[in-house]
């Protein structure tokens, strides 16, 4: 697709928000749904009796432009790209089919504030955390995010195929992060260099003031499409400290359909489906390998 430099621009700068807020600190991460709501039995969400904006249609929220590899070529309708595939699915759980789903565009600076909105739920890669749910609710995670080692296709150690083969190397990562946390299990030889922020982290290693850095895979694949030339996704791994950045459908404040949303959240879940599309759209689609 084929966007103006002003487009573009805006573009980047809305992403540039959504990866400060999907890198939240470890502090005010929450594991499983902020919103403090119980999921309903899927037996009582029939969609003729659901809390819909409009009868008869599940109304869902993401951002424009809508990035891969959560949706794909810009068209969260077509059921392509993991984030539009989970939508869909949870459609499904609740009852409606794939022609009674409406998509609408809404910012992810602005859906995080409180206020009444015009949508049933958002899907936007939003990190789950404490302060957010003061003004939202969030569903039960429908992903979680593993952490991701960055590096610049000329260095050394991008043909690392296990966390071992990067003892060696100078990391760095984002101060008060589950990243900064799990460079321990790399154990490094040198201790790694902290950042006020990834973007930061990025650019130190865009000028070679370290060998690679660690950040969460969402935020990996932005920063290796949009900020740094020449990055490197070498792998990803699964950390044993801190907290996971994990993903929730976004809600009102008090949503009534918050029960249902998390049933069918927790339905996919438990019948292994989000793990398979999060292998069909993440793991295979992108072609990041495991290293362990």
């Amino acid at each position: 697709m084929t966007i103006s430099t002003s487009r573009g621009l805006a573009a980047i700068a809305v992403l540039a928000l959504a990866l400060t807020a999907a890198c939240a600190p470890t502090s005010d991460s929450d594991g499983g749904s902020a919103s403090g709501a119980a999921s309903a039995s899927l037996s009582e969400c029939e969609p003729a009796t659901l809390p819909v904006v409009a009868k008869g249609t599940l109304t869902v929220a993401t951002d424009d432009p809508a990035y891969e590899p959560w949706f794909s070529d810009n068209d969260p309708t077509n059921g392509k790209g993991f984030e539009s595939a989970v939508a869909y699915a949870v459609a499904d759980k609740l009852g409606f089919t794939k022609n009674q789903v409406k998509w609408t565009k809404a910012g992810f600076n602005q859906v995080i504030q409180p206020g009444k909105k015009n949508f049933d739920f958002d899907i936007n890669q939003f990190s789950i955390s404490a302060q957010r749910a003061k003004a939202v609710d969030f569903s039960s995670p429908y992903y979680s995010a593993s952490q991701a080692i960055i590096t610049l296709a000329d260095s050394p150690f991008a043909g690392a195929t296990s966390l071992a083969d990067l003892k060696g190397a100078k990391l760095g990562a984002q101060i008060a992060t589950t990243s900064l946390t799990a460079i321990d299990q790399i154990a490094p030889t040198t201790a790694p260099l902290v950042y006020d922020d990834t973007s930061k982290a990025g650019q130190a290693l865009q000028n070679k003031q370290v060998d690679a850095i660690v950040a969460d895979l969402p935020t990996a694949y932005y920063l290796t499409s949009a900020e740094i030339t020449g990055g490197k996704i070498v792998g990803e791994f699964q950390p044993t400290k801190g907290e996971q950045e994990r993903f929730g459908l976004l809600l009102s404040k008090g949503s009534a359909l918050t029960p249902c949303v998390n049933a069918a959240v927790d339905s996919l879940n438990s019948d292994g489906t989000l793990t398979d599309l999060q292998n069909e759209w993440l793991t295979r689609a992108t072609s990041v390998p495991e290293l362990k």
